[in-house]
């Protein structure tokens, strides 16, 4: 039965924001860190945690005071990725842009005001993007969430933006109207630029991927600027496309058939 007229269930809905907490913290964290941070009772909490220890979807470090999410979100995620079919059918074209440019290039779909990352080829020099598979950085400071913003018609932009928006680095556009003008300049030239603006010292370059629109995924390739001279960034540029370009050709075929 829900609990309120929004039709949530309140012990539901606290497990939920338990797991998405203790998915975006780096470490550990206390029934008091919890708490505070979600304010749920610390009565409603310790029942909470053990149940959802009890079912593996959080488990506690080797003090046994504080928690990580369990090995269960994994299994859940790895069906997630199983199911769309985007991860597999651009493995190839992934690993093809790893190979020729040496660099972290990223597959990642629009959800909500987030871009998640789904698939990743990491780059094969010590300086590089440190990121991950599920992980979630805001859309409107990463190639990847630009560039399928730039997909939406500009009203419907509004609806996957948390205002007033915040610096990731000093570089991330936060005036809408400068924002605005940046999607339009990503529908004029066919691919986003992330100057810097999720990660300091790096730019990122994305394209959407697919034949009809909105589309809802995108690949992406992220460079340091101390390796990214004007003939590799037109390479990088180029490399891009003619992946999108490859995808689009194989797309249109399937649907032909």
């Amino acid at each position: 039965m829900a609990d309120d007229a929004t039709g949530s269930v309140k012990s539901a809905d606290r497990a939920l924001s338990i797991l998405e907490h203790l998915a975006a913290t780096a470490e550990p964290q206390s029934l008091a860190d919890i708490a505070k941070s979600l304010s749920i009772p610390k009565s409603s909490l310790h029942g909470l945690l053990r149940t959802m220890q009890t079912r593996g979807w959080v488990q506690p470090d080797e003090s046994g005071m504080r928690y990580w999410i369990g090995p269960h979100a994994l299994t859940v995620g790895a069906s997630y990725l199983a199911r769309d079919g985007f991860v597999a059918a651009t493995a190839k074209m992934l690993d093809t842009m790893s190979l020729e440019l040496g660099e972290t290039v990223h597959l990642g779909s629009l959800d909500g005001p987030d871009i998640v990352y789904l698939a990743k080829r990491a780059a094969r020099h010590s300086l590089r993007l440190v990121s991950g598979v599920g992980v979630r950085l805001p859309a409107y400071a990463t190639a990847l969430g630009k560039v399928l913003l730039a997909e939406l018609a500009p009203e419907a932009v509004g609806s996957h933006l948390l205002l007033p928006l915040k610096k990731l680095t000093p570089h991330t556009i936060v005036d809408t109207e400068a924002f605005a003008a940046d999607l339009q300049a990503t529908r004029s030239r066919g691919y986003a630029i992330d100057e810097q603006e999720s990660t300091e010292g790096v730019r990122c370059f994305a394209a959407a991927l697919g034949t009809t629109g909105p589309r809802t995924h995108a690949i992406s390739c992220s460079v340091p600027l101390a390796r990214l001279d004007a003939e590799f960034q037109k390479h990088v540029v180029s490399t891009l496309l003619s992946a999108v370009a490859s995808y689009e050709d194989r797309d249109a075929a399937l649907v032909a058939v």
